[in-house]
C-alpha cells in the first residue's frame, strides 16, 4: 500500500504539475493577482502633511484611507490597491490606469466635506465635527451619531431650524427643500431630512434604513472628512501596458528555463533521489502558487524572484538530506537504513538553516515597502513550503522507492557498487586560512578604496528623482531632446533604447511632481509628434523616499543580524555567533565593494539583496557548524584544526551544489527579466556566491581563531 501509495502520489504531482501550469485543466494561475509590472498601471505614494503623531497619526492616516480607497473604486479599475506604509505615507496601486495625470489629481486633493443646504449655502466643513460614530435610532434601527464643536452645533442648529420651516427653496426643483446634503469630494453621501425642528445642542443623528455596512462606511466617510489632511507627492510609477506583457512573457521564460535546469541538475547528479526532489520541487512550485492565489497576494516581478530563490532554498534542504543518506550509507549501512537515518540526522540542519533566512525575511517584510515586500512575502512563503516537501514528501517517496525491488538498489541511487572507492580526499582549509584572509581583504580594500575616491553610484530612489521613458516611434538625437528638457531648467541623463533605438530614457536627480513632468511631457509631445500612449515608463522618488530607504536599509540588517546572532547563540554557542557575523560583516563588505568598484547603481532592491545575502550566508554557515557541532561530540580527541577541516570537507559538496543550483536558476531572470529583476537579482549572485565562500574560508577559520584564543587564555589562567 505504501509503495502504491508512493507511486499514485507521484503521478497525481506529474499530471497536476503539467496539466495546472500548463494551462490545459483546471488552473489557480488566473487566480492570481498579478502586480503592475505585469498589468501595466499607475502607484503612487503619498505622504500626508501633518504634524500628528501617534494613535493621533494613526486615526488620520486609516481615514485618509477609506476616503482614497472611495475616490479609486468609482475610477472603475480592476482591484485597486490602498494601503498604509510606514507612519505617514499611503500607497495606492491603480492596475490599468493610463493617464497618471489623471490618477495622482483624483488621488490627490485633499478631502472635503461639507454639510450642504438644499438652495446651495454651505452650512459648514468636515473641520467642525468632533466625531461620527455607529448608534440606534429610537426604533432600534441603524443610524449614525453626529457631534459638532461649537461653532459647528451654531451653524448646523441655524441650518435645520432653516431647513424645517420650509426657508430653503431648491433652484433645480423651485420647491421648498428641508434636507442637509452631506457632500464629500464632490458627491452626495447622504441627504437626510430634518423631520422635528432645529436641532440644537451639538449633536444629532441621521437614522434611515441602513445596512450594518452602510451605516459603519458612512461614519467612517464622516470621520475622515472631519480630519482633511493634504497629501503630496514622493513616489510615483508608470508602467505602460506593453512593458508589462513584455515583463510577464520574459519573467515566465526565465522563470520555467530556471526551474528546468535545477531539475535536470538533480536528476544528473543524485540520480533517482534527484527524481523524488523533482516530483517535490514541482509540487513546492504548485502549492506555493496555490497559496498565493488564496491569500489574493499580489505577484509582481521581484515575488517571481523570491519564488526562485525560495527553489533554490527547497533544493538545499534536498541536498542537505542526500549528502547525509550518502554518508550513512559509506558508513556500511543499509541502503534503508541509510535512508532513514540520513532525513533524520539531517532535520535539525535543515531546520537550523531555513530559519535564519526566515528571520531575513521576516525583517525584509517588516520594514521593506512595495516590492520589496512583495519579494519577501513569497520567500517567506517559499521557505515554508520548502521545508514540508523535503523533509515530508521527498523522505516519503524515498523511503518508498528504497523498499523496491527494481529502484531499491545502490546504483539506481548513484552510490558506487564497491564502497571503497568512494572519494576521500580532504583539503585543508585551516591551514590555509590566512591565504583567504589576505584575499579577501584585498578585495575589499580595493573596492572600498575606489569607492572612496568615486564615491556610490546611487539610483533615483535613493537620491530621489525622476526617470522616464518614452518610445519616440523613430531615432531622435540626445541633443534634440536635451534641448527640450533645458527650455525646462532641467539637467538629465539621456539615453537611447528599444529596438533601433527608437526609445529615449530621460533621467534626472531632479524630483519632478506630477505638474512638471505633465510639463516636460507636453513639449516632448509637441516636438516629437508623440502622446500619452508612447510613454513607456516613469518613476518619480523625493529625496525624503531616499534618505528613508537608507535609514531602514541600516535597520533592517542591524535588526536581522541581532536576531540571527541570539538564535545562534541559543542554538549553539557565542564563538560559532561571533564567527557567523564575522562572515556576514565580510559578505555585506564584499557586496559593497564589487557595487562600488563597478559603480553598479545602489537602489531599493540592493536592500533586499544585502538582507537575503545575510539570511543565505548564515544558511551555509550554520550548515558547516552543524556538522561541527555534531563532530565536537563524536571526536573529542581529535585537534580542532582537523576537525573543522573535516566538518568543512563533509559539507563542501552540499556547500557547492546549492550554490551552484540557486545561480543556475536565477541567471535566466538576471538575462531575460528587464532592468526590475537585474536589480534584484545581480545582488543574490554575488551575495551567494559570496557567502558560500565565506561559510568555508571565512566562519570557520574565524571559529578556530576564537577557540584557540579562549584556550590559550584558560590554559595561562590554570
Amino acid at each position: 500500500m505504501k509503495k502504491a501509495l508512493a507511486a499514485l502520489l507521484t503521478i497525481l504531482i506529474i499530471a497536476g504539475a503539467i496539466t495546472t501550469l500548463s494551462g490545459v485543466g483546471p488552473s489557480f494561475l488566473d487566480k492570481i493577482k498579478l502586480g503592475l509590472d505585469f498589468k501595466g498601471g499607475v502607484y503612487v505614494v503619498m505622504q500626508a502633511e501633518t504634524d500628528a503623531t501617534g494613535a493621533e497619526l494613526v486615526k488620520l492616516m486609516e481615514q485618509t484611507q477609506t476616503v482614497i480607497e472611495e475616490r479609486v473604486n468609482k475610477m472603475g479599475l480592476s482591484e485597486p490597491v490602498v494601503t498604509i506604509e510606514g507612519e505617514d505615507k499611503i500607497r495606492i496601486e491603480l492596475p490599468g490606469a493610463e493617464d497618471s495625470d489623471q490618477a495622482i489629481k483624483t488621488i490627490g486633493k485633499t478631502a472635503q466635506l461639507q454639510f450642504v443646504l438644499g438652495d446651495g449655502t454651505v452650512v459648514l466643513d468636515g473641520s467642525k465635527i468632533k466625531n461620527a460614530s455607529i448608534g440606534k435610532d429610537e426604533k432600534g434601527f441603524n443610524a449614525v451619531d453626529l457631534e459638532f464643536d461649537s461653532e459647528g452645533a451654531a451653524a448646523f442648529e441655524e441650518a435645520t431650524r432653516r431647513a424645517y420651516a420650509g426657508e430653503v427653496i431648491n433652484p433645480e426643483t423651485n420647491t421648498t427643500d428641508n434636507r442637509i446634503y452631506i457632500v464629500l469630494d464632490g458627491a452626495v453621501i447622504s441627504s437626510p431630512g430634518v423631520n422635528n425642528g432645529a436641532i440644537s445642542g451639538g449633536r444629532a443623528q441621521i437614522s434611515g434604513n441602513f445596512t450594518d455596512e452602510e451605516m459603519t462606511e458612512l461614519a467612517m466617510l464622516i470621520r475622515a472628512g472631519a480630519l482633511p489632511v493634504g497629501l503630496k507627492e514622493v513616489q510615483t510609477s508608470l508602467i505602460g501596458p506593453n512593458l508589462g506583457i513584455d515583463s510577464l512573457r520574459s519573467s515566465i521564460i526565465a522563470g520555467a528555463i530556471g526551474v528546468g535546469l535545477i531539475l535536470v541538475l538533480m536528476l544528473l547528479m543524485y540520480w533517482i533521489m534527484g527524481a523524488t526532489a523533482d516530483v517535490a520541487l514541482l509540487l513546492y512550485v504548485m502549492i506555493v502558487f496555490g497559496i498565493t492565489a488564496l491569500l489574493s497576494q499580489v505577484l509582481n516581478l521581484p515575488g517571481i524572484a523570491g519564488i526562485i530563490l525560495s527553489i533554490g532554498m527547497a533544493v538545499d534542504a534536498n541536498v542537505i538530506i542526500f549528502a547525509r543518506i550518502k554518508e550513512e550509507y559509506y558508513n556500511d549501512k543499509s541502503l534503508r537504513v541509510s535512508v532513514d537515518s540520513g532525513f533524520r540526522r539531517a532535520l535539525t540542519t535543515i531546520i537550523d538553516s531555513q530559519l535564519t533566512t526566515l528571520i531575513a525575511g521576516v525583517v525584509l517584510y517588516e520594514l521593506g515597502t512595495g516590492p520589496v515586500k512583495g519579494f519577501a512575502a513569497t520567500l517567506m512563503i517559499g521557505i515554508v513550503v520548502s521545508v514540508f516537501t523535503a523533509v515530508v514528501v521527498t523522505q516519503f517517496l524515498l523511503k518508498s522507492t528504497a523498499e523496491t525491488k527494481l529502484l531499491g538498489n545502490p546504483k539506481t541511487f548513484g552510490f558506487p557498487t564497491v564502497k571503497r572507492f568512494a572519494f576521500k580526499r580532504e583539503f585543508s582549509f585551516i591551514k590555509y586560512r590566512k591565504i583567504f584572509y589576505i584575499v579577501s581583504l584585498a578585495i575589499i580594500v580595493i573596492g572600498l578604496g575606489t569607492t572612496a575616491v568615486r564615491g556610490f553610484n546611487y539610483g533615483i530612489d535613493f537620491t530621489g528623482g525622476t526617470m522616464l521613458q518614452l518610445d519616440m516611434g523613430k531615432t531622435v538625437s540626445v541633443a534634440q531632446v536635451e534641448k527640450v528638457l533645458s527650455s525646462n531648467d532641467i539637467d538629465a541623463n539621456v539615453v537611447h533604447a528599444g529596438k533601433n533605438n527608437t526609445e529615449v530614457i530621460i533621467k534626472t536627480t531632479q524630483s519632478l511632481d506630477n505638474e512638471a513632468r505633465q510639463v516636460v511631457l507636453k513639449d516632448m509631445y509637441d516636438e516629437f509628434g508623440i502622446t500619452a500612449e508612447d510613454v513607456i515608463a516613469a518613476d518619480q522618488f523625493s529625496a525624503s523616499v531616499g534618505d528613508l530607504l537608507k535609514q531602514n536599509a541600516v535597520k533592517s540588517v542591524l535588526i536581522a543580524m541581532v536576531a540571527m546572532l541570539i538564535y545562534i547563540i541559543v542554538r549553539f554557542e557565542w564563538k560559532f555567533g561571533v564567527a557567523s557575523l564575522v562572515a556576514l560583516f565580510h559578505d555585506i563588505l564584499i557586496m559593497v565593494s564589487v557595487y562600488g568598484f563597478f559603480q553598479i547603481p545602489i537602489n531599493n532592491p540592493f536592500i533586499a539583496g544585502i538582507l537575503i545575502i545575510v539570511g543565505y550566508s548564515i544558511n551555509d554557515t550554520i550548515v558547516v557548524f552543524d556538522r561541527v557541532r555534531e563532530n565536537l561530540k563524536f571526536m573529542k580527541k581529535t585537534k580542532i584544526e582537523e576537525l573543522l577541516d573535516k566538518s568543512i570537507n563533509q559539507t563542501l559538496v552540499r556547500s557547492l551544489m546549492t550554490s551552484a543550483t540557486t545561480v543556475i536558476a536565477i541567471i535566466p531572470l538576471y538575462v531575460m527579466g528587464g532592468a526590475t529583476l537585474r536589480d534584484f537579482t545581480l545582488p543574490l549572485i554575488i551575495g551567494i556566491i559570496s557567502g558560500a565562500a565565506s561559510s568555508i574560508v571565512i566562519a570557520s577559520p574565524i571559529y578556530y581563531e576564537l577557540t584557540m584564543l579562549t584556550s590559550k587564555r584558560k590554559y595561562q589562567g590554570k
